[in-house]
């Protein structure tokens, strides 16, 4: 019988904290990571001087910039990443065999299918996901399980399908979601192809669930016999804050270069190249993997493009494409699969999908 019980927790939290490189012996030795603190360090000094010297940070043009995109960012996806950390917390909790069994084990599409809907389903930003994303690796699921996860879920979450549909209306949200679901569903099916064929590492973590294994009758007796307390919540939190800075580090690094991107770039030096040509394509591309850094950020972005430069393929694109380049993804999935092949193939399989659907967009909407 599978229960949630401390014991498995305890067993699965150590399990983690092996896997992730930590030293052995009797001191081991810990580094700084820092990357985290000079990032967090950074980030907060930004926002403190927009919000308590507002005056001072704009009486110089870069730096009001660069504060007030650093304000904006940290609002808009402190929530995304609490939610991740709550999310992991929970899924630290729960035996892999739940979650596999959620996601289902079978090879071929149906994994991959079920891993696409809960992305699309899951109300979280990219931040969020990506968190959820590493533990579902660390869970258990498959390489294209993840990257079919990854790639439906950033800006399809309920929340945003509602504000994409107020900017550019329900057929092309409804276009755009059905053909970031395909590319999902490709890109998890080839993923898992390459794994099978050894050009990409096996998830260690990987395995098959008992034949008489029940989702629900399991997941009843495991709650019943669940205490929950407040040492045990306590815990919990811990152990999601620990689990989540991997991912957070990479976060705060990316609101600090898509600001520094922001203060000495102009927006207008783009605006012009985002036409319905190749060109616009691939410039679209290009600012896709500077900029992205939340979803929220690119989707009132992809409606400009949407409807004042008249591509929407290039919006498509700009959605998509920020997804599949975006160098916090690739950065967390290198240190959760610790494999640059996993990592790097994300942009390598889905850009060409990414390209061609844009491109066949804007020459059906010319």
């Amino acid at each position: 019988m599978i229960t949630m019980r401390e014991d498995t927790v305890t067993s699965d939290v150590h399990e983690h904290a092996s896997c992730h490189g930590a030293e052995h012996g009797p001191h081991p030795a810990k580094k700084p990571d820092w990357l985290l603190w000079v990032s967090s360090a950074s980030v907060l000094m930004l926002y403190l001087l927009f919000t308590l010297a507002p005056e001072f940070a704009h009486s110089i043009e870069w730096l009001g910039v660069l504060t007030h995109s650093v304000f904006e960012l940290v609002n808009t996806v402190w929530w995304g990443v609490l939610i991740g950390i709550v999310m992991i917390a929970a899924l630290g909790r729960i035996p892999r065999e739940f979650v596999m069994s959620a996601l289902g084990t079978k090879k071929g599409t149906r994994g991959i299918v079920r891993a696409t809907l809960a992305g699309v389903l899951l109300d979280l930003c990219s931040h969020g996901i990506l968190m959820v994303g590493a533990k579902l690796y660390e869970r258990g699921a498959s390489a294209g399980q993840v990257i079919a996860f990854l790639v439906s879920s950033p800006w399809n979450s309920f929340s945003l399908t509602l504000i994409l549909i107020a900017l550019i209306g329900f057929p092309w949200t409804i276009a755009f979601i059905v053909l970031s679901m395909l590319i999902a569903v490709i890109t998890g099916v080839v993923f898992d192809r390459l794994v099978a064929m050894s050009v990409l590492p096996q998830n260690k973590a990987q395995f098959d669930l008992p034949e008489d294994f029940k989702f629900w009758p399991e997941a009843k007796q495991g709650l019943s016999d669940l205490d929950v307390n407040s040492a045990y919540i306590w815990q919990m939190t811990v152990d999601g804050v620990k689990d989540s800075r991997m991912v957070v580090r990479w976060i705060l690094f990316g609101v600090l270069l898509a600001s520094v991107v922001r203060a000495f770039v102009s927006p207008d030096q783009f605006e012009a190249y985002f036409g319905p040509t190749l060109l616009g394509l691939g410039v679209t591309i290009v600012v896709a993997t500077v900029l992205e850094v939340c979803s929220e950020g690119s989707t009132p972005i992809a409606a400009d493009i949407l409807s004042r430069a008249g591509a929407p393929g290039n919006s498509f694109a700009f959605l998509m494409g920020g997804v599949a380049t975006d160098y916090t993804e690739i950065m967390i999935l290198r240190d959760t699969t610790k494999s640059w092949r996993i990592a790097l193939f994300l942009p390598l399989i889905t850009l060409p999908q990414i390209i061609l659907l844009g491109w066949l967009i804007n020459m059906s909407f010319v």
